[in-house]
């Protein structure tokens, strides 16, 4: 691998760390970055799942203040998201590879359009602590197979989720959110690790810039206002998908 293109996976690493923490995405940063690279898509998605873990740890490392009390909730609730998170890896390893490219697009331009409008499906949440606890835990736990699977935008669904189910202020459930999520992917990424294609030359640098971003992002979420993040983020996931749409479907 070249050196440029180390420091081009280091940046991209950074960036989706950061975007990742702050309006719940990385995916839509990282993921094109490494097909631009040559990487097949259903090798890109796993690679990019592997090195992802990192986010997850410097997450939660900057995230302490608010994680603080918080332990044996998050444990329980991860314990959930990394069942689904092994789940969607499984899924995604049993079927075709062109299932998964086809598929990519559409779910690519539905998150997107999910992140766009995110502060909508805020208002319309139940209040939280309302509903039955087991259609918690199964909405929980779809969305953890879904960050099992390809999890671009996961972070908005699970913070939908998660603001039901817990009374706490949003940069708490933020915080929540990043290690169960963290958990989810890990499990996907053990499963990838052991029966996928991972290409591993690009995990090292783009691991360390999910580092660097994960440490960074929670300090951003404190002072800057997310709305211009997520809409510039969702007009690029759109595009995305429109272009990722004409090569898979022509």
């Amino acid at each position: 691998m070249k050196f440029s293109e180390v420091l081009v996976l280091l940046a991209a690493g950074t960036l989706g760390g950061i975007f990742s923490t702050v309006v719940s995405i990385a995916s839509l940063v990282s993921y094109p970055v490494l097909l631009a690279l040559g990487v097949p898509p259903l090798s890109a998605n796993m690679t990019n799942t592997v090195s992802l873990v990192l986010t997850g740890a410097g997450s939660v490392a900057s995230s302490r203040p608010e994680l603080a009390g918080q332990g044996r909730r998050v444990l329980r609730l991860g314990a959930v998201t990394a069942l689904g998170g092994a789940a969607g890896a499984a899924v995604l390893l049993v079927t075709p590879a062109n299932t998964f490219t086809v598929v990519v697009p559409v779910l690519i331009g539905a998150v997107s359009v999910v992140l766009l409008v995110q502060p909508k499906i805020r208002k319309l949440a139940p209040t939280p602590g309302e509903g039955h606890r087991l259609a918690h835990g199964i909405a929980l736990f779809a969305v953890a197979m879904y960050v099992g699977y390809f999890g671009a935008a996961a972070g908005v669904m699970l913070l939908v989720v998660l603001g039901v189910m817990i009374e706490e202020s949003l940069v708490k459930v933020n915080a929540v959110k990043n290690a169960v999520s963290g958990m989810a992917n890990a499990m996907a990424a053990v499963c990838f690790a052991l029966f996928g294609d991972v290409r591993w030359t690009f995990v090292a640098p783009l691991a360390a810039g999910f580092l660097i971003g994960g440490w960074i992002g929670p300090k951003i979420a404190r002072k800057v206002p997310a709305g211009a993040f997520r809409i510039f983020v969702s007009l690029c996931g759109i595009g995305l998908a429109v272009k990722l749409g004409i090569s898979a479907y022509r």
